[in-house]
């Protein structure tokens, strides 16, 4: 664990550099407002902090304004203590303040936004996966020529976005996120059993190329394929973050 801390600081340092604090538009990221799984022994769902508080932290350094929304809105619920970049963005670059005031569903125009960003913990597959009005936002600001991106169960929380040709988003293109093969060996959800999918499967059901550990050179590899971005486990969140900026700036200049 001190290892995996230790990179994740690394990484964080570098792609965290820019200081340039001129907002160049607006950012989404959606989160959970479950807090268990309903199982009697109170298995807890939620948003791992480790997903959402990185990523935050590398949009707003970069000179983007975030806004939170949630099934619900309001109050979130998280797992996973705020250490090293989560302390940091909590303290001096108003984490708390924004992600426990999220907005509901109804508050959000998808034309202000360049990018909606979905973390893991289980808590999205329950309740963002199938809300009709946040599976429409997403679908709209990515054919607004925004981006999509996700980490861990995050993309199992957009495999059932629509678009308007009837198509899901994910047909066709290549998608990693938590994989099976990893799921059935942790007791987080009683080796999977207590989730309303596999995220793997339904992303394969829906279209999804999934992106398992034999496809890729590394198991924290980002993917990307067409303005979706993704990744297995949360050491790489950040750099999800970093490589959805890229593709915002690749389209801005291709304009």
């Amino acid at each position: 664990m001190k290892k995996l801390l230790f990179t994740l600081s690394v990484i964080l340092t570098f792609i965290s550099c820019a200081d340039d604090k001129t907002e160049k538009g607006s950012i989404l990221i959606i989160v959970s407002n479950l807090e268990d799984m309903g199982d009697p022994e109170k298995h807890f769902a939620g948003n791992n902090l480790w997903e959402v508080a990185p990523p935050y932290h590398v949009f707003v350094s970069h000179g983007y304004k975030v806004d939170f929304v949630s099934p619900t809105g309001g109050k979130v619920p998280f797992s996973m203590d705020p250490i090293g970049i989560s302390s940091y963005t909590i303290k001096y670059e108003n984490f708390n303040d924004e992600v426990q005031n999220s907005l509901t569903p109804d508050l959000v125009d998808y034309k202000n936004y360049k990018a909606v960003f979905i973390g893991g913990g289980y808590g999205p597959l329950f309740d963002v996966a199938n809300n009709r009005s946040l599976l429409s936002i997403i679908a709209k600001i990515y054919e607004n020529e925004g981006i999509v991106g996700g980490c861990g169960h995050g993309p199992g929380a957009f495999a059932n976005v629509k678009l308007s040709n009837g198509d899901y988003m994910v047909k066709g293109k290549k998608v990693t996120g938590f994989p099976n093969s990893t799921e059935i060996t942790k007791s987080w959800a009683k080796e999977g059993t207590l989730l309303p999918v596999m995220l793997e499967d339904q992303l394969r059901i829906n279209g999804g190329i999934f992106q398992t550990k034999a496809d890729l050179k590394d198991k924290h590899d980002i993917v990307i394929d067409k303005r979706i971005v993704t990744t297995m486990f949360l050491p790489s969140s950040a750099i999800v973050a970093k490589e959805m900026i890229n593709e915002i700036e690749r389209i801005n200049t291709n304009k």
